[in-house]
């Protein structure tokens, strides 16, 4: 089978890719080994979150993180196992831990969470494409009053980023969202974000890339490459073998396995997420918030809401720990007044691919001419998910790019000149 371009993944960042490639008048084809967002891009919390750039490695996340590994409730939970990947990306993770690295990687975040929102905006008025988009900001909630107060010297950090804040105190937090029967100190709200409904936008991408000609093949696994040169010249799948000129991996957690087959190193982590999505109630916020302490989202998502958190490094373990489950809904208890019992609706789990830094990896392989990598986006896939794909297609066009892409290369993990740093 021909395609020009093979897209291996149908989650946000692979249909994105798929999108803004078949508006140059590619011809595009995605696989997944399933079907079209079923992995962490269909239960996430569904941010847009242009705030969010302050990344995961961060000064002090390490004396939490051992802490929290003795805690199967806690926030970020590492499972200690005998995996040699995974201790070279701990170690990666400490180095990054730095203030010189955060201060270096958060314009990098911030200049990609501008550039998604302003892609969202337009996408959102593409006919037929209807995903709840509300452009309506978010809203960090605090218990405690060391953690309020770093909340508020982070948001004097973004503010010189150019990123908006209003510091509000409880009263404030109260008028702003007057349903929700807040229990803390104070709150943050960052206006310039926004939230959607994540499979209705993935999926109604999707089947606008259809009516673009896009070929759209499920439940179709990679099971490995032929190379000939500096050129990947043939694609092994249960379904048939193909041969295109350009091969984008996004594969999400999965991509570490895919690039192994051809003899590269990803250096991403699968990171187990959880949600938990119920029928919306009376007492039911209109903006997305952010428990801080808990590290747990709560998303209005039209006659349903969400309740989304917690990071578990247990490698591709699918199973559900109930005790996660029922931390992150105790959590919302303890911030907010819920009216009654919960209407369950749905408990979902997923692997979200982290690397060692918190910036995602964009950008071509220095090994194969032909090869594109797009991944690594941890927590916030749904909210760079328009300008990975962008970025995507103009690589693949070897046009001027939106971003610099050096500092989201692979190589930054290899060679000291693509760091960062």
């Amino acid at each position: 089978m021909r395609s020009e371009i093979l897209i291996v993944g149908g989650g946000i960042i692979g249909v994105c890719s798929a999108y803004y490639l078949a508006e140059q008048g590619r011809k595009v084809t995605i696989v997944d080994k399933g079907d079209i967002c079923q992995g962490a891009s269909y239960g996430n919390a569904g941010l847009i979150s242009p705030s969010h750039c302050i990344p995961l490695a961060a000064p002090g996340v390490i004396t939490k993180a051992i802490k929290w590994m003795f805690d199967q409730e806690s926030p970020f939970y590492i499972k200690p196992r005998m995996d040699l990947e995974l201790w070279l990306w701990l170690w990666k993770f400490y180095r990054a831990c730095k203030d010189n690295v955060v201060r270096k990687s958060m314009p990098v975040l911030w200049q990609l969470g501008e550039s998604s929102a302003k892609l969202f905006e337009q996408l959102s008025n593409l006919s037929g494409l209807n995903f709840g988009y509300k452009p309506n900001g978010c809203l960090h909630l605090f218990k405690m009053a060391r953690d309020y107060e770093a909340g508020i010297d982070e948001a004097r950090l973004l503010n010189e980023l150019g990123i908006d804040s209003d510091i509000l105190s409880p009263e404030g937090v109260r008028k702003l969202e007057p349903h929700i029967g807040f229990k803390g100190i104070g709150g943050i709200y960052f206006p310039g974000d926004a939230h959607l409904i994540p499979h209705q936008f993935v999926q109604g991408l999707a089947r606008i890339c259809k009516e673009m000609d896009v070929e759209i093949k499920k439940d179709t696994e990679v099971l490995g490459f032929k190379t000939s040169g500096r050129m990947i010249s043939k694609v092994e799948t249960t379904r048939g073998n193909f041969h295109p000129d350009c091969v984008v991996l996004a594969g999400g957690a999965w991509l570490p396995a895919l690039s192994r087959i051809l003899g590269i190193k990803a250096f991403i982590q699968a990171a187990k997420g959880y949600s938990i999505t119920v029928k919306k109630q009376d007492l039911c916020p209109s903006i997305p918030l952010i428990l801080t302490e808990a590290r747990v989202a709560v998303t209005p998502m039209g006659e349903t809401m969400r309740f989304a958190g917690t990071l578990e490094l247990t490698g591709m373990d699918m199973s559900i720990t109930r005790r996660r489950v029922e931390a992150i809904l105790r959590a919302a208890n303890d911030y907010l007044n819920l009216s009654g019992k919960q209407e369950l609706i749905e408990i979902w789990r997923g692997l979200r691919p982290c690397t060692p830094d918190g910036l995602p990896v964009i950008g071509r392989s220095m090994q194969l001419d032909n090869l594109i990598i797009a991944g690594g986006h941890a927590t916030i896939g749904v909210s760079l998910g328009p300008v990975s794909g962008k970025l995507v297609s103009q690589i693949v066009a070897n046009t001027p790019p939106l971003l610099d892409l050096a500092p989201l290369r692979l190589e930054r993990f290899f060679f000291s000149k693509y760091k960062p740093l």
